[in-house]
């Protein structure tokens, strides 16, 4: 017996990708529902070989289902993930609406998958920001080693982060630059993302950090340990999938770059690919459409006693959102409903 499984924003970036995941994992499904708002009424998605077409959310009943992952904005989810609940229907959301409720766990499967049971208070279960999904996932085996004390983070995030608009925009812009007579100003963007970086993700916050930045450390201290103190600056690069960080991590004990390459490798959901040669690392084009957090470049810091630094990509509408979304439910189904 399989479960029955709903797909809320089914057309968006990130809930087909959640669609395509549950097919090639093999998801237990004994029935499976693609829900999106009125204006997609009717779009075909495709589920393995299935085609489904969307349902109207508004009127949808969740009563009976098993368990429904959510890929729509925050607005949407404040609205209707509560009614999901009521009926009975665990939530696994892809917003950052839930994320800081010390009532809704906050689950990476590799790093805190006890913390799936805590999912009864409301029903809900959140799924992280993307930078900080590859992040913790990196950085627990470490912790587990060494107690990690502070993170240095800074993140190449692509435009895929930003939805279908920001894709558009880097292709129309990116096109633009070749023909003279075109003119593509930002609208998704704050400047020009094509051939350029940007040092903006989400709104800035009174201490000059961003909301992206500010998600990082939460989200971490929430995940992993509270007293690891973190600070990240967050960048948008022309990139359309596949997400990069440089981080700098200092241990209360002394941990060796060979060590920790070792714990590293037998860590669950990373692949370390390390070799101190010409294209002996992972970049965002080659993460793009793989389930690993691929980590690279791991060395000494010699500027600290205990310090680390590494390279850390992943594809961030797979790890970062429809993945990590799909392992929380087999999580929850292996764990708690026990029905696939």
């Amino acid at each position: 017996m399989g479960y029955k499984v709903v797909v809320v924003g089914a057309t968006g970036n990130v809930g087909r990708e959640m669609l395509n995941i549950l097919a090639e994992r093999e998801f237990p499904v004994d029935e499976i529902v693609a829900l999106a708002s009125r204006r997609s009424l009717g779009t075909e998605v495709s589920f393995g070989d299935r085609t489904l077409k969307t349902q109207d959310l508004d009127t949808f009943d969740f009563t009976g289902w098993d368990m429904a992952l959510f890929a729509i904005g925050s607005d949407a989810t404040k609205k209707y993930a509560p009614i999901a609940a009521k009926a009975g229907c665990v939530v696994i959301d892809n917003s950052s609406l839930y994320r800081y409720d010390p009532d809704v766990p906050l689950i990476v499967p590799e790093v805190n998958p006890d913390a799936i049971f805590g999912y009864s208070k409301k029903n809900i279960i959140a799924n992280p920001n993307c930078s900080t999904a590859q992040l913790v996932v990196a950085l627990k085996p470490l912790h587990d080693r060494a107690k990690i004390k502070r993170v240095v983070v800074s993140t190449y995030q692509s435009v895929s982060g930003a939805g279908k608009e920001g894709m558009d925009e880097l292709w129309n812009q990116t096109k633009a630059i070749y023909n003279p007579t075109d003119d593509v100003p930002p609208k998704k963007f704050t400047k020009q993302i094509a051939f350029n970086v940007i040092p903006h993700i989400d709104v800035f916050l009174d201490d000059g950090s961003t909301k992206e930045e500010w998600k990082m450390v939460a989200e971490t201290k929430k995940i992993i340990d509270p007293s690891i103190k973190l600070t990240a600056t967050c960048v948008r690069v022309p990139v359309f999938v596949g997400h990069g960080e440089a981080v700098n991590i200092e241990t209360e004990e002394f941990l060796d770059e060979h060590e920790a390459r070792d714990i590293l490798r037998e860590a669950p959901g990373i692949m370390v690919v390390d070799k101190r040669e010409d294209g002996g690392y992972v970049t965002p084009v080659e993460c793009a459409g793989d389930f690993a957090t691929f980590i690279s470049r791991i060395r000494q810091d010699s500027t600290i006693d205990n310090g680390l630094s590494f390279w850390c990509v992943s594809d961030n509408l797979r790890k970062g959102a429809a993945l990590n979304a799909v392992q929380i439910a087999e999580t929850l189904g292996n764990r708690v409903l026990k029905k696939g």
